[in-house]
């Protein structure tokens, strides 16, 4: 009888049901939308690896001494990349990579590019910022010690320089000056600012004697720790062993950035940001659950005199009771089903860049608590239905 009281006005329970249905797939995307950009930022920053710190030299800043204000800046050198390679002052450091920055343009033949990063570094940068070749070689201890012109380029300036031509053992002019191309990254595409194929890079000992030039102070030091559980332990020994020779007043004049912790800080926010969306989309269900329930007010209103007949040839308050519950469960379970279906399907689809990744928990929580709307909605005029006496139900009009 309860499904013969949903299909008797079939419009109204599909409208009915597409309340639940929204809010339903609401939820399911929305946590979707939140998880996956979690999972695409820890991906972003699992690319740079986790157990990695960077040691950043700080701006300028001013330090009050016998004459008057001095600046307090200092540029990290190689001398503190081999202050860190120490094993007995930094036991739990792996590698330490020392970064120059430079600017340059690239040609070959007819083509000109100028990649937005251009690193000069030593061979130990391939493993600390997981960036391994997909054909060729990385750069060498040899050709870092004999200042070879060679370079390893990124995805995207392969694309704008050689088009389908391959590059490997081509010469390209950095800055006019010749360099050999010995290898081709992985593609890692874009962290969401920066395209991380948009690369070329050199030899440190080349970049300083041609592009940067010696004298300028290194741009980074990346330290790798022997494990992700020792990043906080590494990342103390080299504050510990650079803070005497690059500090002012006791105030350190560089950046540590602990990956680690970035990583922890990115999770924590992301889903602060599921939570909320999860939360608003809960507000579709409420709203869901209140059409569900003004739906059956009105029909307890129309079915008065079926309910005093029934009532009169013998149905008891609870059988009253369980037909108009039933049926608004059964009007919310359909539609939480739909929802599901609806927020699956929609999750398959990008949204603003960011690929949804559903979540087990969310499908599951969304059609329960659909389901529960539609029960706790529909009590009151199930309960309404059950308590309305005999003689005055057969008399309404």
């Amino acid at each position: 009888m309860a499904v013969q009281g949903v299909l008797s006005n079939r419009l109204r329970s599909l409208l009915t049901m597409l309340g639940i249905t929204i809010g339903v797939a609401a939820v399911i995307i929305l946590v979707a939308v939140g998880h996956g950009s979690q999972v695409a930022v820890q991906n972003q920053i699992e690319n740079l690896g986790t157990n990695v710190v960077t040691i950043m030299p700080g701006g300028f800043g001013f330090g009050r001494g016998s004459g008057g204000f001095r600046s307090s800046f200092t540029q990290l050198t190689t001398k503190d990349v081999k202050a860190l390679q120490d094993q007995t002052a930094a036991p739990d450091i792996q590698s330490v990579t020392p970064v120059v920055n430079g600017s340059v343009t690239a040609t070959f033949g007819a083509a000109s590019y100028s990649p937005s990063q251009f690193v000069g570094t030593t061979p130990s940068y391939s493993e600390a910022r997981k960036a391994p070749v997909e054909a060729g070689t990385f750069i060498t201890p040899q050709e870092e010690a004999q200042h070879a012109r060679v370079v390893v380029l990124g995805q995207t300036v392969v694309e704008n320089l050689f088009g389908n031509t391959n590059p490997l053992g081509q010469t390209i002019k950095l800055n006019g000056i010749g360099f050999q191309v010995i290898g081709v990254l992985v593609p890692k595409g874009t962290n969401g600012v920066q395209d991380q194929d948009d690369i070329a890079i050199a030899p440190l000992t080349t970049t300083q004697d041609l592009i940067t030039g010696v004298t300028g102070g290194l741009s980074q030091i990346i330290v790798e720790a022997k494990s992700s559980h020792q990043v906080n332990a590494a990342a103390n020994e080299a504050t510990a062993i650079l803070t005497p020779t690059h500090s002012s007043n006791g105030t350190a004049n560089f950046r540590v950035l602990n990956q680690a912790s970035l990583l922890q800080t990115t999770a924590s926010s992301n889903h602060v940001f599921t939570v909320l969306l999860a939360a608003v989309a809960a507000i579709s269900l409420l709203v869901g659950g209140i059409g569900v329930m003004n739906i059956m007010l009105v029909t307890v209103t129309e079915r008065t005199r079926e309910i005093g007949i029934r009532k009169a040839l013998g149905a008891r308050r609870a059988d009253i009771l369980g037909q108009f519950l039933t049926e608004s469960v059964l009007l919310s379970v359909c539609g939480g089903i739909g929802g599901v279906a609806a927020g699956l399907v929609g999750s398959q689809f990008k949204i603003v860049g960011v690929q949804p990744s559903v979540e087990l928990y969310s499908v599951l929580l969304a059609l329960g608590v659909g389901v529960a709307v539609g029960l706790f909605f529909g009590i009151y005029p199930a309960n309404r239905a059950a308590s309305l006496r005999p003689i005055e139900a057969l008399r309404y009009e």
